[in-house]
């Protein structure tokens, strides 16, 4: 309501009121939080993202996905000794063996957020290349891996790991099939993605 209408008691018409949606074109776009723009591209991609409050949590999730998948019996492919042991209770079929794996289980090093991808490296995956290893990922990560994009990512990267910085770095960002390729998706691993996160902050 403006001043001369506040005044004189005079009401508001329907025209008066301009609604915040209704944005010019030219306005800046509204941005969105790191962690919410992080989901919305990740699920773009086609990967499947389960958000856990708590270990207990991420514990009945990971259950879950082995049940749905019947991959209880199966051979899992960990290279991070860590998450044998955060997971012991699972009792997995581990290897060292990408051919005899179904599933890979692993860490990352940060949640890309502009495009929802996620940031790999040596750490996680030896030297091996993407579409060397299984077709079916399940990454556990947490909150505070969040970062906008890639670049900032990879000072993460070298401030973490200053002794040695990690090798094989890449991101694996298709989570689904793709069936008609094309020159943007040449070259790309698609990998059938699960993704555990852990509230940390």
């Amino acid at each position: 309501m403006s001043l001369f209408r506040k005044i004189f008691g005079l009401k508001d018409t329907p025209e008066d009121h301009i609604k915040s949606e209704e944005r010019g074109k030219y306005m800046p776009e509204i941005k969105l939080p790191i962690d919410e723009q992080f989901t919305i591209n990740f699920k773009a991609n086609g990967g499947k993202f389960l958000y856990c409050e708590d270990m207990q949590e991420v514990n009945n999730s990971l259950s879950n996905i082995l049940k749905e998948n019947k991959w209880e019996d199966e051979n899992v492919l960990i290279f991070d000794e860590r998450l044998k042991n955060m997971f012991k209770d699972f009792d997995f079929k581990s290897t060292k063996k990408v051919s005899e794996s179904t599933y890979f289980l692993s860490t990352c090093e940060y949640l890309i957020s502009d495009d929802g991808s996620l940031l790999i490296s040596s750490n996680q995956i030896a030297e091996k290349k993407l579409k060397e290893l299984p077709a079916n990922f399940i990454i556990y990560a947490t909150t505070s891996q969040f970062v906008q994009n890639i670049g900032e990512g990879l000072r993460g990267i070298k401030g973490k790991n200053k002794e040695k910085i990690p090798t094989n770095i890449t991101t694996i960002k298709h989570f689904k099939t793709i069936e008609d390729k094309d020159f943007l998706t040449y070259g790309s691993s698609s990998k059938n993605l699960y993704l555990l996160l852990l509230e940390d902050l």
